[in-house]
C-alpha cells in the first residue's frame, strides 16, 4: 500500500518537474532578459542575486506542486472505498440463499464485486479448522454456519483461480496450482492456500464479508477436510 502511494507521488513529481523544465527552457530566458535589463542599472552583484532568486523560486514552486500531487494521490488511495465494492464489507445474502446458490453453481459461488469465491465448509471439519487455522477467530462466523470466503487470486503469481466442477477443486490455469474446495493447497508451485476474508453473520442470518483485509491462506500441508479430487482435473499437473 505504502509503495503504491509513493510510486504515484514520484510519478506525479517527475511529470511536474519535466513540465516545469520545459516551461523554464522556453520562458525563463525572456524573464531573465527582462530582469537583466532592470538589473543593468544596478551593480553586478545585485544582478546575480536576482537571477538566483528567480531560479530558486522556480525550483521551490515545482517541488511544492509535486508534494501537492503526492498528497492528493495518498488521500484518494486511503479514502473509504465505495460501499459494496472490493475493499468494503459486502453483504452476500442470507445463509440459506447462499447455500442454494452454491449448490446451483455446482459447488461454487463467485461474487464478482468482492472478487471472492464462497464455498461450503463441512461441519465435521470444524475441530480440525480450530487446530489448524491460526486466524480461526476471524473466519469462525462463516465456518460455523458452513461457509468460507476465499480471495480469487492465486498466491503464486496473482492469476485469477477458477473452479473446476469435475474435480471440485480450484485449479489455476497459469501454472497449475490446485486447491481443495475450501482453499487448502493440493498441488503446484503456490506457497500457501488461497487467501481468505474475515466474516460476520448478522442477526438476520446474512453473511458479511470484509474484503478490505486479506488473511494469508493456510500453510502448505493443511488439510482440514480431507477432500481429494472428485473427478478429472481441469488443468494439467505442474511441478512443485
Amino acid at each position: 500500500m505504502v509503495g503504491w502511494i509513493i510510486g504515484i507521488g514520484l510519478l506525479a513529481t517527475a511529470a511536474i518537474v519535466a513540465a516545469a523544465a520545459s516551461f523554464r527552457s522556453r520562458d525563463s530566458s525572456v524573464a531573465l532578459d527582462q530582469l537583466s535589463e532592470q538589473a543593468s542599472e544596478r551593480d553586478p552583484e545585485t544582478h546575480g542575486v536576482v537571477r538566483r532568486q528567480f531560479l530558486n523560486r522556480s525550483i521551490v514552486a515545482t517541488f511544492g506542486l509535486g508534494l501537492s500531487s503526492f498528497g492528493a494521490a495518498a488521500f484518494a488511495f486511503l479514502s473509504p472505498q465505495e460501499a459494496g465494492g472490493f475493499g468494503s464489507v459486502i453483504n452476500v445474502g442470507t445463509i440459506t440463499d447462499i447455500k442454494a446458490a452454491i449448490r446451483a453453481g455446482g459447488g461454487f459461488l463467485y461474487v464478482p464485486e468482492g472478487r471472492m469465491w464462497i464455498t461450503e465448509y463441512p461441519e465435521a471439519a470444524l475441530e480440525n479448522a480450530v487446530a489448524s487455522y491460526s486466524y480461526y477467530d476471524q473466519i469462525a462466523p462463516s465456518l460455523e454456519v458452513g461457509l468460507t470466503a476465499l480471495f480469487q487470486t492465486c498466491p503464486h503469481l496473482g492469476c485469477r483461480v477458477p473452479e473446476c466442477v469435475t474435480s471440485q477443486w480450484f485449479e489455476c490455469p497459469c501454472h497449475g496450482s490446485k486447491y481443495n474446495r475450501v482453499g487448502e493447497k493440493k498441488a503446484g508451485p503456490t506457497p500457501r492456500g488461497l487467501d481468505l476474508f474475515s466474516t460476520e453473520v448478522t442477526a438476520a442470518d446474512e453473511l458479511l464479508v470484509n474484503t478490505g483485509t486479506i488473511i494469508l491462506g493456510p500453510r502448505i500441508g493443511t488439510n482440514t477436510t480431507g477432500q481429494e479430487a472428485e473427478g478429472p482435473s481441469c488443468v494439467g499437473d505442474s511441478a512443485e
